[in-house]
C-alpha cells in the first residue's frame, strides 16, 4: 500500500474541513426536518360553530376538555388509537367578512390508522359537531405520490403576532387562510406544497428564522 506523507495528510485534512464547512453553510438557510416521529395521522377539529371576530371573546378561553374526551372516544371506537392532544388558538382570514376570525381547537394525534380510517374518523367528527370540514394531515416521504402539503412548526409565535402578520400579507391570508398557535407559543401551519414559498415568507415575517422551523411533508385533506 502506498504511504501518504505529512504534506498529503494535511492537504486531505484541509479538503475535508472545507467540505464540512460548505455543507454546514448550505444547510443554514434550510428548514429543519421534524425532530420527532410523526403520528400515523393528525386531526384538527373543534366543536365551535360560531364566527368569532373578537380576540377577547370568552369562548376563546375554553380548554375543550369534554370535546377532547369525546373525540378520543370516537378515535378509539373506530379502530384507531388516540395519542396526544394539543390545545390551539387559531387565527383565520374570512374573505366574506374581510377580517380575521378566531377559534379554539385541538390537534389530535391518531395512531394505528390508515388513509381511509383517518378520513372516516374525520367525517364522523365533522358530522357530530356540525363542522363544515375537519382537517387531517398524514406525514409521508417528501417524494411520495400522495404528498401534497407541508406542516410547519416553529417556536416563539403568539396568536396576536400571527393575526398581525396575516393582515400585513394579503397573499398569505388569501392562499393559506390562517394558522394556529399552541398555548406554549408554537406555530402550526398546514399549507399546500405549491404554497411553500408563501408559508416560508409568512413564517419569516413572524420573526422566525427559517432554519429553526420544522417541516413535515405529507397529505392534507378537508373532510366534510
Amino acid at each position: 500500500m502506498k504511504k501518504i506523507n505529512v504534506r498529503q495528510q494535511l492537504h486531505i485534512l484541509v479538503m475535508v474541513c472545507t467540505l464540512m464547512l460548505g455543507v454546514a453553510g448550505a444547510g443554514s438557510a434550510q428548514a429543519s426536518p421534524a425532530r420527532h416521529g410523526c403520528p400515523a395521522g393528525e386531526v384538527f377539529a373543534t366543536n365551535n360553530t360560531a364566527i368569532i371576530t373578537d380576540p377577547a371573546d370568552p369562548r376563546l378561553r375554553t380548554r375543550l376538555t369534554r370535546f377532547d374526551h369525546e373525540v378520543r372516544g370516537i378515535i378509539h371506537a373506530h379502530g384507531a388509537r388516540p395519542g396526544a392532544s394539543t390545545l390551539l388558538d387559531g387565527v383565520f382570514w374570512s374573505g366574506d367578512l374581510k377580517q380575521a376570525t378566531y377559534e379554539r381547537s385541538r390537534e389530535f394525534d391518531v395512531n394505528r390508522v390508515g388513509r381511509d380510517g383517518l378520513h372516516h374518523i374525520a367525517g364522523v367528527i365533522a358530522k357530530q359537531y356540525h363542522q363544515e370540514s375537519v382537517l387531517t394531515f398524514r406525514c409521508l416521504p417528501r417524494t411520495a405520490p400522495e404528498t401534497d402539503a407541508v406542516e410547519i412548526q416553529a417556536p416563539g409565535v403568539s396568536a396576536a403576532r400571527l393575526h398581525d402578520a396575516l393582515l400585513a400579507n394579503p397573499g398569505a391570508r388569501d392562499e393559506l387562510g390562517g394558522g394556529s398557535v399552541t398555548l406554549g407559543g408554537r406555530l402550526i401551519l398546514i399549507a399546500p406544497l405549491k404554497d411553500l414559498p408563501v408559508a416560508n415568507k409568512l413564517t419569516k415575517s413572524l420573526g422566525v428564522a427559517w432554519n429553526t422551523a420544522e417541516v413535515r411533508y405529507g397529505n392534507e385533506e378537508f373532510v366534510s
